[in-house]
């Protein structure tokens, strides 16, 4: 009887150990019955727009105003070069400037004289055509005089050389008209030409300033600064990154697995624990997702076409934006682990009233033209 007994309760725990082991490979898997809307990874990092700040013109450092890490604002100069360059090159081009203003303005002038010439010109030329009338008639007059002998052949002689002498003149006034009108084209292509190397110059200074405003290097956003690398004397190139910025606005990049994205949606609320933290929780909500795995995206994409195969989920980057209103997302930095977990059993009315509706990014692929898919049409 007590073999019995003892044999009993052997079966009987072994047949709770096994249960219990089923039920928790079961969990473990999140088969039925414990199936989950619950979607969780820990492939998942803070980020933000960090900006790396480098000078658009070489030269010395000359001044260093921050430290590693400082807070800076919109505007704030971070770092000055030696302009003293830069302030020369500048009055070089003013003087060149103002020198090609000068010629202009002369030009101008060249022009008021040579139209003045042009009308005197004219005036000259009405002027001979008047004595060429006064001699042309004076030869008509004595012209049948020296036929009846009534007048001397020398006064004949006379009228007609002056007539000659009234129509060379006359030739004369038109081409001196017409060598002031060509002075006065001449003129005029001359301004366009300077008003041109104006504009040359205007543009050379402009740049000029442009170059010296580089010279300084300013923060273009509110946010903190990493480590300096710029330190004064030391030479820097266009280009050289002298320090990282980091500002204030971050979001969350979940890295889920192909098989977590069926009913996932833009709009539903994300629970972000964060490990540096001591796993504090923050709120968010699907914003998007990648348009492609971060496979794709790889320098030395998987090749799956040689070789045995072996299949692996792909994981497709999600991104979560944090919910406002949380004192603890201002000590976030980027770059940290989280752990995050998206409840796909929200629908994006109820998750978030201000987000998009939008389908997840395996059923936007998956969808032929002309079908509705959760308020979208594909």
């Amino acid at each position: 009887m007590p073999h019995e007994i003892i044999r009993s309760r052997a079966t009987h725990i072994a047949f709770v150990t096994g249960i219990a082991a089923i039920g928790l490979v079961l969990y473990a898997w999140q088969l039925p019955p414990f199936t989950t809307a619950i979607e969780t990874t820990e492939n998942a990092y803070t980020r933000a727009k960090v900006t790396f700040l480098a000078p658009q013109v070489a030269g010395h450092v000359a001044e260093v105003f921050v430290h590693d890490f400082d807070m800076v604002k919109a505007g704030q100069s971070l770092v000055k070069i030696d302009d003293r360059i830069f302030r020369q090159k500048l009055a070089q081009a003013e003087a060149a400037l103002a020198s090609s203003r000068a010629s202009l303005a002369s030009n101008a002038q060249d022009c008021l004289v040579a139209e003045a010439s042009v009308r005197a010109a004219e005036a000259t030329l009405e002027g001979a055509k008047a004595s060429v009338k006064v001699a042309n008639a004076n030869w008509e007059r004595i012209t049948p005089l020296l036929a009846k002998g009534v007048a001397t052949q020398a006064d004949g002689d006379a009228t007609r050389a002056a007539l000659d002498q009234a129509i060379a003149n006359q030739h004369q006034a038109e081409a001196a008209l017409e060598t002031a009108r060509q002075k006065v084209q001449s003129t005029i292509v001359g301004r366009q030409a300077l008003e041109a190397a104006v504009t040359g110059s205007e543009a050379a200074v402009e740049l000029a300033r442009i170059d010296l405003d580089n010279t300084e290097i300013r923060a273009p956003q509110d946010g903190r600064v990493g480590e300096v690398g710029a330190r004064p004397g030391q030479y820097v190139s266009a280009g050289t990154q002298l320090m990282p910025l980091v500002p204030e606005a971050l979001w969350v990049v979940a890295n889920m697995k192909e098989t977590q994205l069926a009913q996932m949606r833009v709009g539903q609320p994300a629970r972000i624990t964060v490990d540096a933290m001591k796993r504090a929780e923050l709120t968010g909500h699907v914003t998007g997702f990648a348009p492609a795995t971060g496979n794709e995206f790889s320098l030395l994409k998987t090749d799956n076409a040689t070789g045995n195969f072996t299949k692996v989920a792909q994981r497709l980057p999600v991104r979560i934006e944090l919910d406002p209103g949380q004192p603890l997302v201002q000590s976030l930095v980027p770059g940290l682990s989280v752990v995050v977990s998206v409840d796909t059993s929200v629908t994006p009315d109820e998750g978030s009233a201000s987000a998009p509706s939008q389908v997840s990014a395996l059923d936007a692929e998956e969808a032929a033209p002309g079908t509705e898919i959760g308020g979208a049409r594909f």
